[in-house]
């Protein structure tokens, strides 16, 4: 399957889709969207769907556009990001490995999907993806799970944003990542935002944020490893700094 354009939600080109694969070699079948459908639905709905490959820095889906694709997000991390009045992005959301994307049974997508790391994906046309969970009881209630726990995190990131100290706000932020993400063998994980980026999701400066990661490290609750990679050594004290203790 090929898309012929970068806009109206379409996959750019240079992305490679593959033909359809057994859910048996999925790594987050048993925690994707399609978990609780039984084996021959799940295979039906593969056979709907395509695995896709994306680089980072590609897009999978545009603001604005036509809701034309769905997708569960096998492995990699993309943001979610909108544009303000006068042209500048703001991320809105990062999504990780077993996250679903797109709008389904929407007209329009609210906001565009772009890889922050290489990452694929298993990618559905929207309106076979809507038919599909009219009919599959087990699936609408899956997405409206998911619904509710978008809704949850989205109130406890307003509480983030508009209570919490510029500490509270980076500590909260690497328990996330260390949380969703996947560490090495020394227990370190590699963010996949830049600082820049970790402070426009966090709503202040990249001093502050720097400010705060390093002051962690002196105080041997974190260790940074290279460019970007953060080790948590006491997780303890990071949960109880997120918490304003």
């Amino acid at each position: 399957m090929q898309f012929d354009g970068a806009q109206n939600g379409a996959l750019p080109l240079m992305t490679r889709a593959c033909a359809p694969q057994s859910c048996d070699q999925c790594g987050v079948r048993d925690r994707a969207i399609c978990a609780d459908l039984s084996e021959p639905d799940r295979d039906a709905l593969s056979r709907i769907g395509r695995r896709v490959t994306l680089h980072a820095g590609q897009t999978v889906m545009w603001e604005g556009d036509d809701s034309m694709v769905v997708a569960n997000v096998i492995e990699g991390t993309l943001k979610l990001a909108t544009s303000t009045g006068d042209g500048r992005e703001q991320i809105v959301g990062v999504v990780y490995a077993s996250d679903f994307i797109g709008r389904p049974f929407g007209a329009r997508t609210p906001h565009s999907v772009t890889a922050l790391t290489d990452a694929r994906l298993c990618l559905f046309p929207r309106g076979r993806f809507d038919g599909f969970a009219r009919d599959h009881g087990d699936l609408q209630h899956r997405l409206l799970q998911r619904t509710l726990d978008d809704l949850d995190r989205t109130r406890a990131w307003m509480l983030l944003l508009g209570r919490k100290t510029a500490r509270e706000k980076v500590a909260t932020f690497l328990l996330d990542m260390a949380r969703r993400l996947q560490a090495d063998q020394a227990g370190t994980i590699e963010l996949p935002l830049s600082r820049q980026q970790i402070a426009d999701i966090l709503g202040t400066t990249i001093e502050t944020v720097s400010r705060q990661m390093s002051d962690f490290k002196r105080r041997g609750i974190i260790a940074l490893v290279g460019r970007r990679g953060v080790r948590l050594n006491d997780g303890a004290a990071l949960e109880a700094l997120a918490e304003g203790v």
